[in-house]
C-alpha cells in the first residue's frame, strides 16, 4: 500500500471526513486490522481565507507548493489536495514534486461519465464556480457545466464561509441550497457537483431529485484505489 499525502485544513472539518472515508475504505477493501497509510499537512485556514479574499493567488500557490514538498519529503508516494478551490494551484504543484497528484476534477468527471450525463451544475466557492480552472477541466472532458445566477452564487459562497467551514449546519441553509439546486435543475442540469468539500456536510443525495456528486467521497475513494493498486 502506498502512503497518501494529504494537503488539508481547508477546512479541517472536511479534512476529517477525508481521513474517515479513507480509513474505512481501506479496512473494507483489505479487511483485518488494515488502515490507510497517510500523511497530512494541515494549513491554518485563517491565512488561506484572508489571501483568497485579497485575491493573492501567488502567495497561496507558494503555500500549497511548500505543503506538497513537505509531504513528499516526509515519504508520501501520491498526493491529494483535500479541497476543491485550491486545485487552482494543481498545475503549479505538479511541476514541483515528483509524486503523482490525483486531481479531484478527474475523479469527479469519471463518475459523471459513468452515469452518462452530459450537463451538470457546479456548486462551490465563488472562486470555483466563476473561475475556469474547475469548469474548464470538466468542459475539456466533454461535460457541459452551468452555475447559479449571481444571487445563487452569493448564497452558496456565503454559507460555505460563514457556516460550513465552522461546522455549522442549519436547516434553513439546506433549504436555501435546495432552492438553488431546483433552479439549476429547471435550467437542464442532470446532476449536481458539490464542488466544495464542505457542501456534503449539508447536502445529501436524499435532498435532491437528480444525481449528486460528493466530491469529498469520490476523491477520497480514488486516493484509496490508487494507494492499494500497487
Amino acid at each position: 500500500m502506498k502512503t497518501i499525502g494529504m494537503i488539508g485544513g481547508m477546512s479541517w472539518e472536511s479534512s476529517a471526513v477525508y481521513y474517515d472515508i479513507m480509513n474505512r475504505a481501506v479496512k473494507e477493501k483489505l479487511g483485518g486490522h488494515h488502515s490507510c497509510k497517510c500523511l497530512m499537512y494541515s494549513v491554518d485556514f485563517a491565512e488561506i481565507e484572508e489571501l483568497q479574499s485579497a485575491g493573492d493567488w501567488d502567495r497561496l500557490t507558494g503555500i500549497m507548493i511548500d505543503a506538497a514538498r513537505r509531504l513528499e519529503r516526509g515519504g508520501a508516494e501520491l498526493l491529494i489536495i483535500c479541497t476543491n478551490t485550491m486545485h487552482k494551484m494543481a498545475p503549479d504543484i505538479e511541476k514541483t514534486v515528483k509524486i503523482p497528484l490525483l486531481h479531484i476534477v478527474d475523479a469527479v468527471a469519471d463518475r459523471i461519465r459513468e452515469l452518462g450525463l452530459a450537463k451538470v451544475a457546479l456548486l462551490g466557492t465563488r472562486y470555483t464556480m466563476e473561475q475556469d480552472f474547475y469548469k474548464g477541466r470538466l468542459i475539456g472532458k466533454g461535460i457541459d457545466v452551468i452555475i447559479p445566477d449571481e444571487p445563487g452564487v452569493e448564497t452558496v459562497h456565503n454559507i460555505i464561509y460563514n457556516e460550513l467551514v465552522h461546522g455549522i449546519i442549519k436547516d434553513e441553509s439546506r433549504q436555501a441550497y435546495g432552492k438553488v439546486i431546483q433552479q439549476l435543475t429547471t435550467r437542464g442540469a442532470q446532476g449536481i457537483v458539490l464542488g466544495c468539500t464542505e457542501i456534503p456536510l449539508l447536502v445529501k443525495q436524499s435532498d435532491c431529485t437528480i444525481p449528486v456528486f460528493d466530491t469529498t467521497a469520490i476523491h477520497a475513494m480514488r486516493a484509496v484505489e490508487a494507494a492499494i493498486a500497487s
